[in-house]
């Protein structure tokens, strides 16, 4: 370890898990300032305060006190079991003592919250602890009471929009799990609609919006946002797409979670709305809410309406928000504390009670119970299906058997390479690089953007020999070669993949969103980006941020989708290597997944969840300290 990695000041236990690598700095030095404002003096709860701190800084809104040891570290030949970790319950008793729980005559400051549970004892930083409270009390009240409905316009409504594919004329067959959706948000305030990618939810989402519509008038205000740009514009096009045919409002648009509630940097309340100015909506649509951290999920309920529907959407099993919680894995998760509702049961028997079908399956028990809390999963695949949704589901389902059956079949859907087998890989980037290039240099805006969809390289890390660094480096090397062309000396040339890191509101770019350089009319060079019939033209000098992008991290290519994905493994003791990862990765796919690494990084992967500590999904009713 570095000395820039050493907290200098540091004694004792915590010195001792700094150099071990359990402890960043910075989680010594919030323990250090902790302990000197509110006077602790014990061992136990300076390591446990840090391993609070760590917690957040790795993904989890608190610590799990009984798996406190259960930790990684980038070195993993490093014992970590031989430190001296305390006794579980040596700890749990020191901080049900301690000033930094229980507050001292000093004065009020209780940085840490110590909640017992039936699954044992759990340790936030008092600011993470509040947030999560305030989320389960605000969702809570909001299923107390369900908003009035018009039956016969739900009805009507149902049956107008949930059509047969193959017969128009007929109603869709049950089960349909997204008119199940479509009458769940209609009846409730909250309703949280769960699905991998292609199982339409967004899709159900504009069908919702027709009915609140029918049953609220035009004057209905609909706030549509995600946690993105990118994803924000998503949401807009999928929704818009389908304006003419529902009959929903022109000009609907959808904006970053920060816009939607007025991001207001420096101030004390960070945004304008809030508690105290609610948002004027009185429907909110957030998309991709698996992205979206605890801190920001606490601000939106905070703001919303109690008498405003709220539609969370999204997919539980990606991979989650780069900052604390996994919001919408643990809604999913969390016991049903509503009651079941006889107006949702009396529209939508049908599909409720109906026996799986061969595109849908039927509801389990536990999917009907969750339905009290305005939970539903879509699981009908519309965009992919075959060998790659089976192994997502294999994945997701950490069969890893399963998993390595499906990989040595002989389906053209999946394949597993071991990591120096890089012909196909490398013919892939070759040939979507000249098929994106010729369309580039004859000015076909579409087709160029077209071609950039058919193959993606995705990596789990950014650095380092898996990492899109070097890919990108890899594929440009391959491309340069092809062609004769040296790549990396240009600084634009027509073909050129883009990725855009920045947000500019201006032109209507987001970061995220990924474009390609082609040729104007005029000879001129211009940054081309896909939107719904209309791509947006720029020169490329306008942006402040844009990169080359022949390689992507797995991370960035969410809400994306390629016809053929391959996936860098990095080396199977990597912690980025999850079973989550791997499950976005797969289904970015529509046509094929390419897996390059060893059978043992597969297996780890596969094996490895990522477990983001939280109480939102344990019963209510803790013991707080």
């Amino acid at each position: 370890m570095t000395a820039v990695q050493l907290a200098h000041r540091a004694e004792g236990v915590l010195r001792t898990f700094n150099e071990a690598g359990v402890l960043a700095a910075a989680d010594v030095h919030v323990a250090l300032r902790l302990q000197r404002l509110g006077g602790e003096t014990s061992d136990s709860v300076l390591l446990a305060t840090a391993l609070a701190v760590r917690a957040v800084r790795m993904g989890s809104v608190c610590v799990e006190l009984q798996g406190m040891s259960e930790v990684t570290v980038e070195e993993p030949d490093r014992d970590i079991a031989a430190l001296p970790w305390p006794d579980v319950d040596d700890v749990v008793a020191a901080l049900q003592r301690s000033p930094l729980v229980i507050g001292s005559s000093t004065g009020p400051l209780r940085p840490l919250r110590l909640v017992e549970t039936d699954e044992g004892e759990l340790l936030y930083l008092d600011r993470y602890f509040r947030q999560e409270q305030t989320i389960r009390h605000v969702l809570d009240e909001r299923a107390r009471s369900r908003p009035k409905v018009d039956l016969a316009e739900l009805s009507g409504g149902l049956s107008a929009y949930f059509r047969d594919a193959d017969d128009p004329s007929q109603p869709s067959q049950a089960p349909d799990r997204q008119r199940i959706a479509a009458a769940l948000a209609t009846t409730q305030w909250t309703t949280i609609l769960a699905g991998g990618p292609g199982t339409g939810k967004t899709h159900a989402v504009a069908r919702i919006l027709a009915l609140l519509l029918r049953q609220h008038g035009p004057g209905l205000r609909i706030g549509l946002a995600a946690p993105t740009g990118k994803a924000a514009a998503q949401l807009q096009e999928a929704v818009s797409s389908q304006a003419d045919i529902l009959g929903l409002p022109s000009g609907l648009t959808a904006m970053t979670l920060h816009r939607l509630l007025g991001w207001k940097p420096g101030s004390a309340s960070r945004f304008r709305h809030n508690a105290a100015n609610r948002l004027p909506y009185d429907v909110v649509v957030v998309d991709e809410t698996s992205m979206v951290p605890l801190t920001m999920m606490c601000r939106l309920l905070e703001a919303i309406r109690p008498d405003a529907r709220l539609l969370l959407v999204g997919d539980p099993d990606q991979l989650a928000s780069v900052e604390a919680g996994a919001v919408l894995a643990d809604l999913v998760a969390r016991p049903a504390v509503g009651v079941e509702s006889a107006v949702l049961t009396s529209v939508v028997e049908a599909d409720l009670t109906a026996a799986d079908d061969p595109k849908e399956a039927a509801l389990s028990a536990a999917e009907r119970d969750r339905l009290r809390d305005g939970v539903i999963r879509l699981s009908r695949g519309r965009r992919f299906g075959g060998a790659i949704a089976d192994l997502a589901v294999a994945v997701r389902e950490a069969r890893t058997d399963e998993v390595m059956r499906l990989l040595a079949s002989s389906s053209s859907a999946v394949s597993l390479h071991p990591p120096d087998d890089l012909d196909a890989l490398r013919d892939d980037v070759v040939r979507s690089a000249a098929a994106v290039t010729a369309a580039a240099e004859a000015g076909d805006v579409a087709a160029a953007l077209d071609e950039m969809e058919r193959h993606r390289l995705l990596c789990a890390h950014r650095e380092g020999p898996y990492g899109v660094a070097h890919w990108a480096h890899q594929a440009t090397a391959w491309i340069g070669a092809a062609t004769g062309h040296p790549l990396e000396r240009m600084r634009w040339y027509p073909g050129q993949p883009l990725l855009v890191t920045v947000n500019d509101y201006e032109s209507k770019i987001f970061n995220g969103d990924t474009g390609v350089i082609v040729k104007g009319r005029d000879g001129s060079l211009l940054a081309a980006f896909p939107r719904a019939g209309n791509p947006v033209l720029l020169h490329p000098t306008r942006l402040s941020a844009l990169q080359t992008v022949y390689a992507m991290t797995i991370h960035r290519s969410q809400g994306s989708q390629y016809d053929t994905v391959s996936v860098l493994l990095p080396a199977q003791e990597s912690s980025l290597l999850t079973r989550e990862l791997l499950y976005t990765a797969i289904t970015r796919a529509r046509k094929h997944v390419r897996i390059i690494g060893t059978e043992e990084a597969l297996r780890a992967g596969v094996g490895r969840q990522v477990l983001r500590a939280s109480g939102l999904r344990r019963p209510v009713g803790n013991s707080v300290w």
